[in-house]
This record gives structure tokens, sequence and C-alpha cells, in this order.
């Protein structure tokens, strides 16, 4: 195995060439192999350079150790550089987010092992494949609005593809869904036991990656979301996250579990996210990342996103104390303010410069 050259996060990620197949391994198993900025440039690195390689005509990625494909970005790292301004994060993300669009439109199938814990950044680096593949063991989401966030790395646009307002329920709640739930929601396309993956990587070695999974894929359990489309259908149509609340209250049961788990989110972030989930349709992935990255940026010096991780992660004590402290207090112009251009901070991606050439 090989680690790429000038990163000095390089053991983080890990590279390596089987047959015609390019190997990509984040190698971070105790923090479920979360991102950090130099496995990001390294990836980065590495894909543009197997675009131009004959040599290598499929390209896997995959988790190390057994936990799952990748947890999101490192927030520990996040919440400690927010504390001393937060320009190394808007660095990580420009990087992370050229990342996504290259993945988006890479010219070789790019298969992703979506196995295990996939969340927040595990979403970018392998949703965006052209071969996307969950397991019985898949827990997958978009958790944002847990920390004060707001579902980035492409992933607003990829929740507003999804049937009817399934991917609406699925951010604001920031619920863990299961694989069967990742193929109906349209983050994945195939479904392979956890048991078969090493000889799906092996199989990919020297067949095509559709040859491959075909071997292997079968026939995947219910999808509980779709189970649930007729309430959520029904409540999540509303452009007002207190009308959402108001319906799925009404509503009862599984959907009035949904309204308390949406009033224990950070409202900024429930309102941020339902805007930026409306303004994304129609728009192209890099004009996606150029939204969520303005909503970003704005975040690391907003008390919300701070204040979340604290809870969570830091000091654990799972009570954040919101500022505004419910949804009516969160105003348009508030949520207005997070979608203004960044002057001369923004972030271009025009598609070409997420292409390899």
């Amino acid at each position: 195995m090989t680690a790429s050259p000038g990163s000095e996060q390089a053991a983080d990620v890990l590279f390596e060439r089987r047959g015609h197949l390019g190997v990509i391994t984040l190698n971070r198993p105790k923090a479920v192999n979360a991102l950090n900025a130099g496995m990001v440039e390294a990836m980065f690195e590495q894909l543009t350079a197997w675009a131009d390689d004959d040599a290598v005509a499929t390209v896997l990625v995959r988790g190390a150790g057994d936990r799952g494909l990748c947890a999101g970005g490192d927030i520990v790292a996040i919440y400690q550089d927010m504390l001393h301004g937060g320009g190394a994060t808007a660095e990580f993300w420009s990087a992370e987010y050229r990342l996504n669009a290259l993945i988006s439109r890479y010219p070789k199938p790019y298969v992703a092992f979506m196995d295990g814990l996939v969340l927040g950044g595990g979403v970018g680096i392998s949703a965006h494949g052209s071969v996307r593949v969950v397991t019985e063991r898949t827990r997958t989401g978009m958790p944002e609005t847990t920390i004060g966030f707001v579902p980035d790395v492409g992933g607003t646009l990829l929740l507003s593809r999804a049937p009817g307002e399934s991917g609406t329920h699925a951010a604001l709640t920031g619920a863990h869904l299961s694989g069967a739930d990742a193929l109906f929601l349209g983050l994945a396309d195939n479904f392979v036991p956890s048991a078969d993956l090493p000889a799906l990587a092996e199989a990919l070695e020297s067949s095509t990656a559709d040859a491959a999974v075909g071997r292997f894929v079968q026939e995947p359990p219910g999808s509980a979301l779709a189970e649930q489309r007729e309430w959520i259908d029904s409540a999540y149509a509303a452009d007002d996250a207190e009308e959402i609340v108001r319906r799925l209250r009404a509503a009862g049961g599984e959907a009035a579990d949904a309204a308390a788990t949406i009033q224990a989110k950070s409202p900024t972030a429930v309102k941020l996210t339902l805007e930026s989930l409306r303004r994304v349709r129609g728009l192209s992935l890099e004009q996606t990342l150029a939204q969520e990255y303005r909503v970003g940026v704005r975040s690391l010096s907003g008390p919300d996103f701070r204040e979340g991780i604290r809870a969570q992660v830091v000091d654990k004590d799972r009570n954040p104390q919101w500022k505004p402290a419910s949804l009516a207090e969160v105003t348009p112009a508030d949520v207005e303010r997070y979608f203004a251009p960044l002057g001369d901070r923004e972030l271009h991606l025009h598609s070409k410069e997420s292409d390899h050439v």
C-alpha cells in the first residue's frame, strides 16, 4: 500500500492498485474514518492521477475497521478552529466540496462501499459516485441539525431529489437511515450483504464494475421510510417549519415523534435546512456547493454550530442551549442573511474546474 506524497495526514488515507482497480482506504478506524484536510487533499490528488491512468479502470472507496465508511468531517477539529475564527474550516470545506464535485463527474466507475456508518461528509465521498453499494449494516444520513449546522457536501441537492418529501424529513430530523432507506432516497444503487464485500472488491480487480456488482447484488429489505410516505409527504409539503411541525403533531404517532425530534434541533439550523432544500431545486451540484458554502461560512460565526458540537461531542451533556431557542424566534431576515453572497470569499466551482482535465 502507498500513501499519497506531499500530505501531512497521508497515513490517514491509503492508496493501492490491485489489477485494474484503484483502491482508496480511509484509515482512521478509531474515528470511524472521519475526514480531515490532509485526507481530502490526498484523495483529490490521487483521483486526478487515476483519471488519466489507463491501468486503472475502476476506483473503490472503503473504510478501514468494522465501524463504517466515514462518520463525516472531524467536528472536534472544526470546534477547535471555530474558537480561533474558523478560517481553517472554510479552507477545508473549499477543498472538500471540490472533491465532491470531482467524484460526481469522475470519468471511470467510482464504487463506494457504504457499509456501517456513512454520515455527513461520508455521504459526500460516496453518494455522488456512480456505483453506490449499501449493506444490512448501513446507517447513513445527514445529521447536521443535531449540531446546529445544515447538510452540506451536496447533501441538500441529493435530499431535494428524493421521492416526495422524504428527503426533507431526513434532513430536518437528521435521522440515521438504513441501507434500504438509502436506496429509496436515491443515495445508493445496490444492496450487497456485508459479508460479500471482500469478494466483491476482489472481483472488481479484473471485472467491470457492472459485472462484478451484478454477481453479488441482492434484493434489499423493505424501506421503513417508504412505508411512511403518506404522512411525510403531507406534513413536509409546507415551506414553513412551524407549519410542518404543526402538521406532524396533528398526524400523531410516528409523525408526532418526528415533530418532537425537529423541535429538539437548532431552530436556526432547521429553518436554514428547509430553505436550502427549497432553493437548490434546479441547481447544479456546483451551484449547490456554492450555496452550502455561504451558509456554512456564516454558521461558523453564529452561536448554534459551536454550541451543538460542544453539547454532542465535547462536553457530551446532550443539552444544547440554542439561540434563538424556538422556531418562531428565527425570522425570515435571519435566514436570508446566511444566503447572501460572500464577495471575494465566494466558492467558485465551475463544471470544467471539477473535471479531471
